[in-house]
């Protein structure tokens, strides 16, 4: 029993191990990362912990964590949902759920800034008889591990159960190699959308080129217009100044055809007395 005991806790540790770096390599950063102001928070995700808090006594980033419920009640109707913060890449959570009698709803949800994952798909379990176990591992992080216990269907009934879920955090050779990895894939992505942007850049310069020249030829026609316009505006102001005149000339004109010249008018005035 010890050896085959041995041999299935070897398996099991490879078996975290595969995953782990499989989750390490196909680590692509948040867009919120991408588009940050400084690299300083992708830095910090891609690194980790650091080494020196991971056995500073005093911090709890290497140590296990373990959260226990016991004999909680479910109200008939109601629901139970179990929030626990995972910050270190490569932690693997266990948990263990019983309950006294009577089924209730159980799932797991892990929640990061990409979304949700579903862990376990919500269902009606009954662990009176059998404790409800399982493991997983946490590959990114931050993540927000969500365990949800419902008693939703059940008007009359209340539900008691209990829980114990670990979290244990990567060996010092897991997480310096997972690192590593998440570096590789980080780069790989980040050299990838530098190349996508640095031509997105490029156009924009161009077309930023483009318009400015197009600009400058504006503001030349425009201070052309202008010149032109002051032009016909003067012009205008002379036209105007001619057909006023030209009016009061022919006015003039039209009343000595009409009614003759003044002095004509008094010359015959005079010869007449």
């Amino acid at each position: 029993n010890t050896k085959q005991q041995k041999r299935l806790k070897a398996l099991e540790a490879k078996a975290v191990a595969e995953a782990t770096a499989t989750a390490d390599a196909a680590y692509t950063p948040s867009a919120s990362l991408l588009n940050a102001a400084s690299a300083k928070p992708l830095l910090q995700q891609v690194d980790g912990p650091s080494l020196a808090e991971y056995y500073d006594e005093g911090s709890a980033a290497g140590k296990e964590s373990v959260y226990v419920g016991r004999s909680v009640p479910i109200a008939a109707g109601g629901s139970l949902v179990v929030p626990i913060q995972v910050s270190t890449p490569g932690s693997v959570v266990e948990y263990a759920v019983e309950n006294k009698q009577y089924d209730f709803g159980f799932g797991i949800t892990a929640e990061r800034e990409e979304g949700i994952t579903i862990v376990k798909e919500p269902t009606r379990v009954d662990a009176s008889k059998d404790a409800i176990t399982g493991k997983f591992l946490v590959g990114s992080v931050p993540c927000l591990i969500q365990f949800q216990f419902e008693n939703d269907f059940s008007w009359v009934r209340e539900k008691v159960i209990s829980y114990k879920v670990t979290v244990t955090p990567p060996s010092l050779q897991t997480l310096t190699a997972g690192r590593r990895r998440r570096a590789k894939a980080c780069l790989k992505a980040v050299e990838e959308d530098y190349k996508t942007t640095a031509a997105r850049y490029q156009a924009v310069q161009d077309q930023r080129t483009l318009l400015e020249t197009e600009l400058e030829q504006l503001k030349l026609e425009i201070a052309e217009k202008e010149k032109t316009l002051k032009g016909v505006i003067e012009e205008g102001s002379r036209c105007k100044d001619r057909v006023g005149l030209r009016k009061e000339q022919m006015k003039e004109l039209k009343d000595r055809l009409e009614n003759g010249w003044e002095d004509e008018r008094q010359l015959s005035q005079e010869n007449q007395e």
